[in-house]
């Protein structure tokens, strides 16, 4: 494990630090905003301590960025140019761009699998050899699910989107810099064979330019082909001409960073007041019960477009581009349904004979909770959350498609603004633009919907097969 970590170091710290980056921005940002209308002195300390952890985070970001890695673009190059003689300069070991980024995106996508599969295999030795407990509810999810084939479809899905958003800039042919964000930067300017036979530089916005896909056969740069400037486009262009799959990369770390916050403080709201109110009940269960179905008579819509006009020129609205401030408002707006899921198995949990017993020994609510209540229901807050996910991500992407000032702001990628850029080339030779965004959200939606139904059948093999299903039919009647 040391050695698959060591090789793609500064990936894996890269996003670490980027990671606590927008959550230091974040939460400082929530807490400027906070004081500024009590005591404005203290919101400007506030200020004044998030620049400077912002700048130390951003400093040691800088640094990992430039260190080597195994798979990265710097020791298998795809971005290179044809000499007159046809062979290829500045790829790796010569070879054409498609073919050096195909060596790279394979062992990437090698690796990550790997990793995975590691990871797993230690857990698996940590809980026969050095966990303290014998068994424990997760073990039965576990070994039920390795032998749900529908279920390990999710769950390969899912590592698979993960690794997109980890390992997105080694994945993609080009860069989001460089193809997306500043493409008329000194540094980020191309090599090509001109038709004269010399090889002439570019900025990549001109090239871009000039390689727009607009629906007709003389303005297109389709799926697996090379655009003019000898660049080698996976999933072709868009119609501005920016290449599509560095687009779907950078989207896809969007996607599963707002996705991942979103539901993560959902599930992690949920999970305490089910725990609360199954444990203490009475007034704070109908509290609870009261606060939710306020929270859930508030139109989601109408709510971020409300907060997002609200906080658009603040430090929170310009955190991940937009994209913390969707996530504090979708976690606040799917916890309650999270929280009905959960709250009928911690009621039950809590009726159980051991916690009484660890009651009756005088232990603290708060260990009652966390040894013997949270095991049993996290199988169920994790099937549920996976198909909130989902939700999370439809939402996430029609807000981009719909625009004006809604969903990630531009230019940060966003799957839905891919979608809303090609809706008008889909009958013509340029329908890559929309269908491929679209077909990865489907993918990506089924996968969390899939790892959540083979979570449910682990739970409770018996929902897997038709006497199961009777038995609860029956059971209900």
């Amino acid at each position: 494990m040391f050695v698959l970590i060591a090789v793609e170091f500064a990936t894996w710290a890269g996003i670490a630090v980027g990671m606590l980056d927008a959550l230091v921005l974040g939460v400082t940002a929530v807490i400027e905003i906070a004081l500024s209308y009590v005591t404005p002195g203290l919101a400007q300390v506030v200020i004044d301590f998030q620049t400077g952890a912002v700048g130390m985070l951003r400093d040691v970001g800088g640094t990992l960025g430039e260190l080597p890695t195994l798979f990265g673009r710097e020791l298998i190059p795809n971005q290179g140019h044809q000499t007159p003689d046809g062979s290829w300069q500045g790829t790796f070991l010569g070879l054409q761009p498609a073919v050096a980024w195909a060596i790279r995106f394979s062992l990437i996508i090698a690796y990550a699998l790997f990793t995975a599969y590691w990871v797993f295999r230690g857990w698996l030795v940590y809980r026969e050899h050095y966990r303290e407990a014998d068994w424990t509810p997760t073990d039965d999810i576990v070994d039920n699910l390795r032998g749900h084939r529908w279920g390990q479809f999710g769950l390969i899905v899912l590592i698979v989107f993960l690794t997109m958003a980890t390992f997105g800039s080694a994945l993609a042919p080009s860069t989001v810099d460089q193809n997306i964000q500043s493409p008329y930067a000194e540094e980020n300017q191309i090599q090509y064979l001109s038709e004269e036979g010399t090889v002439e530089t570019v900025f990549a916005g001109d090239a871009n330019f000039n390689s727009k896909s607009k629906g007709a056969v003389e303005t297109n740069v389709g799926v697996m082909s090379y655009d003019d400037y000898s660049r080698f486009h996976p999933f072709g262009t868009l119609p501005n001409g920016r290449d599509l799959f560095t687009f779907m990369m950078g989207g896809a770390r969007i996607t599963m960073i707002v996705s991942g916050m979103a539901i993560t403080g959902a599930a992690g709201v949920a999970m305490t007041l089910s725990m609360l109110s199954a444990y203490y009940r009475g007034s704070l269960d109908l509290g609870v019960l009261t606060v939710s179905d306020g929270v859930v008579s508030i139109p989601q819509l109408l709510l971020l477009i409300m907060v997002s006009a609200v906080f658009a020129d603040t430090w929170l609205g310009g955190v991940l581009d937009g994209g913390f401030l969707l996530a504090l408002i979708f976690a606040f707006t799917t916890w309650p349904f999270l929280w009905r899921a959960v709250r009928g198995p911690a009621l039950q949990v809590a009726q159980e004979e051991w916690v009484r017993a660890a009651e009756s020994y005088g232990q603290q609510p708060r260990k009652i909770m966390r040894k013997h209540m949270l095991p049993y229901i996290l199988g169920y807050l994790l099937v549920y959350a996976s198909m909130s996910v989902g939700g999370i991500i439809i939402s996430l992407s029609a807000l981009s498609f719909l625009g004006n000032g809604l969903g990630i702001d531009p230019p940060t990628p966003a799957w839905g603004r891919a979608i809303s850029a090609g809706q008008s080339y889909v009958s013509s030779v340029s329908w890559h633009i929309s269908l491929i965004p679209g077909l990865m959200i489907v993918l990506l939606v089924t996968g969390m919907n899939a790892l959540g139904d083979g979570i449910r059948d682990a739970i409770d093999p018996e929902t897997e097969s038709g006497e199961g299903e009777e038995a609860a039919a029956g059971g209900g009647a």
